[in-house]
């Protein structure tokens, strides 16, 4: 998978069965895998950048591209978020070079610098149920 080609990673995602998951990106740099997943039929289409320059970039491509009311482009640093609480059930989450520590990803594309992690919300949420009831019960003697 090539970082100048997000088409391929939504082509990769669209073999399974995940009709009607939204994206949120983390780290969106300019903004081509948010808006590829918009073309590709992902809804919401989000992405979240720190970099206000990038950040900049990423609406006008999406402007030009005709999609600016259609994607979303937010300056906010999701590790202080949660998002488990704030992603729709059906959303898919996809982090490129570095995985979430603490979450199962479903799919993972790619080597080295060129990795990404897909994770499933409905999927996290349901485990981190499990592995809050595991952690909440005390041990059987």
């Amino acid at each position: 998978m090539d970082d100048d080609a997000p088409d391929e990673a939504f082509k990769e995602l669209h073999t399974g069965d995940i009709g009607g998951w939204g994206v949120a990106q983390i780290a969106a740099g300019t903004g081509l895998a948010v808006l590829e997943a918009h073309q590709q039929g992902f809804t919401p289409a989000v992405g979240y950048e720190l970099n206000p320059w990038l950040l900049r970039l990423a609406r006008f491509k999406a402007w030009r591209a005709g999609h600016h009311e259609k994607v979303s482009y937010r300056r906010e640093d999701l590790w202080k978020k949660k998002l488990e609480a704030e992603l729709p059930e059906d959303a898919l989450v996809i982090a490129g070079r570095f995985p979430f520590p603490d979450w199962t990803p479903y799919r993972v594309e790619g080597e080295g610098v060129h990795r990404a992690w897909a994770y499933n919300m409905q999927a996290q949420r349901q485990n981190s149920l499990k592995k809050n009831d595991s952690h909440e019960k005390p041990p059987q003697q």
